[in-house]
């Protein structure tokens, strides 16, 4: 403060203040308390109508007793009022409770933890994979078959499902465990993410994919962007032309699925994916593909340049990096798939 004061007189007060970081107010208390040392500053004193320490303490007092321990300062205030008692009001309440730091519930209250994001990366096939289960609606109302779908989130390939009358833990460990065995998963490869659903966050689910040294991470609680690959694969089943608005038994239902995965892995030119199929992607023929496609271009480019104003044209390719919920830099900006 004293470094301020010399350098108020040769460059001003503002500019001082600016660069020594002091707010102004600051600098007019300290000059007043050197001016008239017997004055106490405004912070230092006491309100006129503030209440004295012992009626604080009585406020206190008849807040933290039994009979209004588990009331608000509202109610307090209202039910002193019908008896002919007036201590303070209704926001003094409040405020001594705030200092006394028990604004807050006097009773043990559930506590929810704060679920982190999931931040997950696939750059390659079999790294991470997304699971969920959706319903398929049976003959009668109210009947479902429940569709389990295991899906490799950096190719989109349906690496297992399985068609049930129930959901259940049990059905769930059998599938993973099956699929990891189809794929040839090692340990400490894969990354199995999912919702928070019963099934997901069974006890017989987790230590099955423990034991086979499997990375399991779940969404946050009502996030369905937490789980987007397979939510995005679920509408484009139920969206099929062929999809019944119902399906007459759980029979039809798996002949649909043997029908509708058999395409959606090997047929189908995923948009996500640069117009490739899944089973290219995951079985790595990337490569291949594009070379073929870049030579029929290329031989067009030749036979008609005219057509294609700026350049030759090249083959779309799919992302080298998957991501759900891409971490943010310190700009702002997502990172970009």
């Amino acid at each position: 403060m004293q470094a301020a004061e010399e350098l108020s007189r040769t460059s001003g007060m503002l500019p001082a203040c600016r660069a020594l970081g002091v707010v102004r107010a600051t600098l007019y208390r300290h000059r007043r308390r050197l001016r008239h040392p017997g004055i106490q500053a405004c912070a230092e004193r006491s309100h006129p109508r503030a209440l004295a320490l012992q009626e604080q303490q009585a406020v206190l007092a008849e807040l933290r007793s039994e009979r209004f321990v588990d009331q608000a300062p509202a109610a307090v205030y209202a039910a002193l009022l019908d008896e002919g008692r007036y201590l303070c009001s209704e926001r003094t309440m409040y405020r001594l409770l705030s200092a006394a730091g028990e604004l807050r519930e006097r009773r043990d209250q559930l506590r929810h933890p704060a679920y982190a994001k999931p931040e997950l990366l696939a750059t390659c096939a079999n790294e991470v994979w997304s699971w969920d289960i959706t319903k398929l609606l049976g003959p009668a109302k109210w009947t479902y078959f429940y569709l389990y779908v295991l899906l490799d989130i950096f190719s989109r390939y349906v690496v297992g499902w399985m068609v049930a009358h129930r959901e259940s833990a049990t059905l769930a460990k059998k599938l993973i465990e099956a699929s990891s065995k189809k794929q040839s998963i090692r340990r400490g490869q894969l990354t199995v993410h999912a919702d928070r659903g019963s099934s997901m966050t069974s006890k017989p689910v987790a230590l099955m994919l423990s034991d086979l040294g499997v990375t399991k991470t779940h969404s946050r609680p009502h996030v369905s962007n937490d789980n987007p690959y397979s939510e995005a694969q679920f509408k484009t089943l139920k969206y099929r032309p062929e999809c019944p608005d119902r399906f007459g038994c759980i029979e039809d239902a798996r002949a649909f699925c043997v029908g509708f995965f058999d395409w959606y892995n090997n047929e189908y030119y995923h948009s996500g994916l640069a117009l490739l199929t899944p089973a290219t992607v995951h079985y790595g023929e990337t490569a291949a593909v594009l070379a073929r496609r870049g030579e029929i271009l290329a031989a067009a480019y030749a036979q008609h340049p005219e057509r294609f104003v700026r350049r030759a044209p090249q083959p779309a390719e799919p992302s080298k990096a998957v991501w759900i919920n891409p971490p943010k830099p310190v700009g702002g900006n997502e990172v970009l798939q």
